[in-house]
């Protein structure tokens, strides 16, 4: 569990730290503790993927600041929010930023570890993902400048006739050019073409 899983505590509180960090030690998690959030960003970027047990109530930076900041900055770690008794209100403004749970101090071991599962869960959909689009995107490498064009006007959504249109070409010769990139992705259909294109990550929007 500790190999593919570290827990990065971020509390300013030294007793919590302590006490959590020893819980989940025991409890077979690898952890690594900041005192707050800047310690925790400052070093962010070159942590394995895991999951942030994240303080709300913290001075210099709040748990809710940190979390936009890792948001912001791209680094997709699930985060599980840890709260105040009457700091339930926060919580949901965590939970609608996209943290993964939020417990609530003090809390049982059960309740910690369930929550903790439940961001290595998220952790893995993430990894598999990636994965899907490494496969995808290695396949569309072998696709010419001319199959990757046609492709892209599939994904649109553009019928033949349009693709041709746009790329000065007929639409014979646009119906060549999908016979041979779906024969080069190994597809029969539409449905799976697009299904590879997409998970490749054509047609995402750019910001």
């Amino acid at each position: 569990m500790a190999d593919d899983y570290p827990i990065y505590l971020v509390d300013d509180d030294d007793a919590v730290r302590r006490s959590v960090g020893f819980m989940l030690k025991t409890s077979g998690f690898e952890v690594e503790s900041y005192v707050d959030g800047p310690q925790f960003l400052k070093e962010s970027r070159s942590l394995q993927p895991g999951c942030v047990l994240l303080d709300i109530q913290m001075p210099e930076m709040d748990g809710l600041e940190v979390q936009r900041e890792l948001k912001d900055r791209g680094i997709p770690f699930p985060v599980i929010v840890m709260t105040g008794h009457g700091d339930v209100d926060v919580a949901v403004k965590a939970m609608k930023a996209g943290a993964v749970d939020f417990i609530e101090k003090p809390f049982a071991k059960e309740t910690m570890v369930e929550a903790l599962e439940e961001g290595r869960e998220t952790i893995s959909q993430t990894r598999s993902r990636s994965a899907r689009k490494e496969r995808a995107q290695l396949l569309l490498n072998g696709l010419t400048p001319r199959e990757r064009d046609v492709l892209e006007g599939l994904v649109a959504g553009y019928p033949n006739k349009t693709i041709g249109y746009d790329l000065g070409i007929s639409a014979r010769t646009v119906e060549i050019h999908r016979a041979n990139l779906m024969r080069k992705l190994d597809v029969h259909n539409l449905s799976d073409l697009l299904r590879i294109a997409f998970a490749a990550g054509l047609g995402e929007r750019e910001d």
